[in-house]
């Protein structure tokens, strides 16, 4: 990801104020990068990552999985760093073509039905519980298996019920407790990922992960 003086700055100030020195260092840098686009230190204390998350995301980014996304923002986000790195395909939800569902969201459908032709993909959700809901009861149904899922949806109704469904789940996955979140912090999740996994595979496809290269 190409850097601005003034992203600099802003990282060593976020550095400085940061509380939580705990974090492995590739959380660490995601959650900078989230700090970075929200200005909301909070974040430290709400990112909540699987155990295989980081490395099974990593893999599965430097195998150029298919992304799919739930809305054009973080399509956007995400298009530039992907281009300059791995170049993995990325298809957006909400642009699918579907039929029409009464009872469904056009966001939750088009999630459904890039889930069904890519089922072991990468998904982020930025924005849509919807799409998250729909997608979890995919998984609960063996129906598709996600490299990793990131999930950061705003919602003030159910957002804990479904992120406590997809912990439930036996796959990996990137979230945020509570009702913070969106599409933003879901682009940067993306990006500090992408960027890990270039320092940890890009030079050297034979590394194993994030792991075995030290980022972690």
């Amino acid at each position: 990801m190409e850097w601005h003086i003034s992203d600099v700055q802003n990282l060593a100030v976020i550095e400085q104020e940061i509380d939580n020195n705990e974090l492995k260092p590739a959380m660490s840098e995601i959650v900078r990068r989230i700090i970075l686009e929200t200005a909301d230190f909070e974040y430290q204390n709400l990112m909540e990552f699987s155990e295989r998350a980081l490395n099974d995301g990593a893999a599965a980014i430097a195998a150029r999985s298919t992304i799919i996304v739930d809305t054009p923002m973080v399509q956007v986000g995400i298009a530039s760093n992907l281009q300059h790195t791995f170049a993995n395909p990325v298809y957006c939800a909400i642009e699918t073509i579907t039929r029409p569902q009464k009872d469904k969201t056009k966001t939750e459908w088009g999630i459904i039905t890039l889930a069904k032709r890519y089922p072991e993909a990468i998904f982020v959700i930025g924005q849509s519980l919807t799409a998250l809901t729909g997608l979890i009861e995919l998984i609960e149904e063996q129906e598709v298996k996600p490299a990793l899922i990131i999930g950061t949806p705003t919602a003030f109704i159910d957002a804990d019920i479904a992120k406590e469904r997809l912990k439930e789940t036996d796959i990996p996955y990137i979230t945020i407790s509570g009702r913070k979140g969106g599409a933003m912090v879901a682009v940067a999740i993306v990006n500090a990922l992408v960027d890990l996994t270039w320092q940890a595979y890009g030079q050297n496809p034979h590394t194993e992960g994030l792991v075995t290269t030290g980022v972690l």
